[in-house]
């Protein structure tokens, strides 16, 4: 795409702040392949505020969307305006780079790739943890053949709940949200990152409570409703042969397992955290022990908004490595095992993508 990409934000909650920073430091190195030129939230106030601390201006959500100085919108709004949000700004002529997961339902992701592809505009969607030395790290390992040909993986996150500690926790327990779609686009998109897309899934899943109590912030004693699962597990079958076990849960305490781990026929991998962009990559030969592989792939130090940066940099024609294509097949993965869970059958898996590019050390 041409460069600096102009971008307008939609949404300057919490995820925003994370954003902004990447921008600054991108500007402070010299960097001139993304510039923010406005900001948008239904809080006016909030959003005043942002665009005064930025420089930039602040505008509303229509306006963004059809200002002429805007070449991208980053969508960062709730899970069940992402598709809504999109759509407008495709229409609009720009191009879109969105939070996960891509969409609410896989029918309203399906809408939104195939505007963009209708319309020529690019599409990219978090998350570009992916993007990072840590996963990066683990690939190339895979990749130059250190563990063998792959055989299996294990995606690991166990958590008590989000209430604890958000605010507003309530879409977190509704359609969109709870642990699969909510985390499951870190651990998924990872797993096709470093095994390739996947075939067909089997899974189970538990709604252990119809409600949850916020425990901080000023709405902390508020009960809100449950409305999905909160334990979710299911094993992915991919395209390569590999199988991968996924466990994503709001019910647990606590977990010692590894975040992701890779086996293959001579090696083991554990892979770091895939909600952070670096952290130590084990290596484990047959026959030796457990040692860590220096940083050998992946943007260095990167942080949210490399996405963004990686697509403006991407040359025309070439699919961006968070492209949409990619983040539908993720969401398709993870509503299929959710039907899988509640029909107890296998269920295919219909869309596949391009294993996205690997990225040099940088």
């Amino acid at each position: 795409m041409g460069q600096p990409l102009r971008v307008g934000i939609v949404g300057v909650g919490a995820i925003s702040g994370q954003y902004l920073t990447t921008f600054a430091r991108l500007a402070s190195e010299g960097s001139d392949t993304v510039r923010l030129v406005a900001v948008a939230d239904l809080d006016e106030i909030r959003a005043a505020a942002v665009a005064a601390e930025q420089g930039v201006r602040a505008l509303t959500v229509d306006e963004l969307i059809k200002d002429p100085e805007v070449d991208l919108v980053l969508n960062l709004t709730i899970p069940a305006a992402h598709a809504e949000i999109a759509l407008q700004a495709i229409a609009a002529g720009k191009a879109v780079y969105g939070e996960k997961p891509l969409a609410a339902t896989l029918e309203d992701a399906r809408a939104v790739v195939d505007a963009a592809r209708a319309a020529g505009v690019a599409l990219g969607c978090a998350p570009d943890t992916v993007l990072g030395t840590g996963v990066q790290t683990a690939r190339k390992a895979i990749d130059d053949g250190v563990i063998g040909a792959p055989i299996a993986a294990t995606a690991t996150m166990m958590t008590p709940g989000h209430e604890r500690w958000h605010p507003n926790p309530d879409f977190y327990y509704q359609p969109g949200g709870g642990p699969l779609l909510d985390m499951g686009p870190y651990y998924v998109t990872t797993l096709v990152t470093l095994l390739g897309p996947v075939v067909s899934v089997v899974g189970a899943a538990s709604h252990t409570r119809a409600t949850r109590e916020i425990g901080s912030g000023p709405r902390a004693g508020t009960v809100i409703p449950v409305d999905v699962d909160t334990h979710v597990t299911g094993v992915l079958r991919h395209a390569s042969g590999a199988l991968s076990t996924l466990v994503m849960s709001f019910d647990s305490v606590a977990t010692r397992a590894s975040e992701i781990e890779v086996h293959g026929q001579t090696g083991s991998l554990i892979v770091p955290d895939p909600n952070t962009f670096d952290g130590d990559v084990q290596l484990h030969e047959l026959g030796g022990a457990w040692r860590t592989l220096p940083p050998s792939a992946g943007y260095r130090d990167a942080g949210r908004g490399y996405g963004i940066a990686d697509l403006a940099a991407t040359p025309p024609g070439v699919p961006a490595r968070t492209n949409g294509d990619v983040a539908y097949h993720v969401l398709d993965i993870m509503t299929s095992l959710l039907a899988a869970s509640a029909t107890g059958t296998t269920v295919a898996v219909e869309s596949t993508c391009e294993r996205p590019a690997a990225v040099p050390l940088a």
